[in-house]
């Protein structure tokens, strides 16, 4: 396995990085702790979770996929071997089942770290991420910033630096994170942390083949003010897999059981992926291998978060990354880029 640092800190973080979205409901607490089991032995060293999962969320389910990781931490006595990400969620349609206040406040963030650490039967978190922004803006599916002139939420950077570095004295995180935030938001929090704050170390936002659009300026800068993109859904929810090609719906598959997760769906999407079939085929590499391999080889990327549901298919994503694309299949991938960008949000 490959390593990077997180940026600004002496901790070492696998190219892969395991998610696990689907343990509790996917797959079960077995499940679980075999492709945890199988990620430790080739070398994954990092995993990402949030009190939210798994996914679909559910008031049933909730803080499921916690649980099931802590009760494999507590089985191992792996706890100082992983790099432990975790993830506060904030207002939506979908989590107000998590708490009656879903504002990142004080009371609240402080509420949802103390929830994570008891389920994932640890005294820390290394890296803990504010989930989605509080304000209305574009991120889960949305390409461009649209206007709103009235926003019910206020813009709490300050207080959201301020409470996770009172957890960061307390030792109950070591790290901090954002995720899904655009690059106005992400240099509100660079700008607000320079005095005085511990800097967020990590942004975590979708990139790959079928959604670029980190790079447009995200991507600038986190080179230029050190920061690492935890790259999520690299494969477009199995879509760059190619199993989908051609209305191909295989049983228990993610977008089978839950066809709503259409963003990578769309008719440009189909008609990229396919290319991108046809170009792995040419050159005899695997669609899954080169999708990932494409992200695993970007300068800003710490570590690519992959899933599976199955151990074959953790096999085959965790093995990406000894593959190194060629300048002319990255020549090629770039050419249908260029006649095809961004074509899910």
């Amino acid at each position: 396995m490959d390593y990077n640092l997180l940026p600004g800190t002496e901790i070492k973080v696998s190219k892969i990085c395991l998610g696990t979205m689907t343990f509790g409901r996917q797959n079960n607490e077995k499940e679980g702790h075999n492709q945890m089991d199988y990620s430790y032995y080739k070398g994954v060293n990092f995993f990402d979770t949030a009190e939210l999962y798994p996914v679909p969320p559910s008031p049933e389910t909730q803080g499921e996929t916690e649980r099931i990781i802590g009760s494999w931490l507590k089985k191992t006595g792996n706890r100082d071997k992983i790099i432990l990400a975790s993830k506060v969620a904030g207002p939506s349609s979908f989590s107000k089942h998590i708490r009656k206040d879903m504002s990142y406040s004080k009371n609240t963030v402080n509420e949802a770290i103390d929830n994570s650490l008891d389920r994932l039967k640890t005294d820390y978190i290394d890296l803990y991420q504010i989930h989605w922004p509080e304000r209305v803006t574009n991120f889960f599916g949305k390409r461009g910033y649209e206007f709103y002139k009235e926003d019910p939420w206020k813009y709490n950077f300050d207080l959201i630096l301020d409470v996770l570095e009172e957890n960061i004295k307390k030792g109950k995180i070591r790290n901090i994170g954002i995720s899904n935030e655009t690059p106005w938001g992400l240099m509100k929090y660079i700008n607000e942390s320079r005095e005085s704050r511990t800097k967020i170390i990590s942004i975590q936002n979708p990139y790959s083949l079928l959604n670029r659009t980190f790079e447009i300026g995200n991507s600038e800068i986190c080179h230029k003010e050190n920061i690492g993109l935890l790259a999520y859904s690299p494969l477009g929810f199995g879509t760059l897999t190619g199993k989908y090609l051609g209305g191909n719906m295989p049983k228990n598959a993610r977008l089978t059981l839950f066809p709503n997760y259409d963003r990578f769906s769309n008719e440009e999407s189909e008609k990229a992926i396919q290319n991108y079939h046809d170009l792995a085929k040419k050159n005899e590499i695997n669609l899954t291998t080169m999708a990932l391999s494409f992200v695993n080889d970007r300068s800003f990327v710490t570590s690519n978060i992959i899933g599976a549901t199955s151990i074959d298919q953790l096999k085959e994503n965790i093995d990406s990354y000894k593959t190194l694309l060629s300048d002319e299949i990255l020549d090629e991938i770039n050419i249908i880029h260029n006649s095809q960008p961004n074509p899910a949000p």
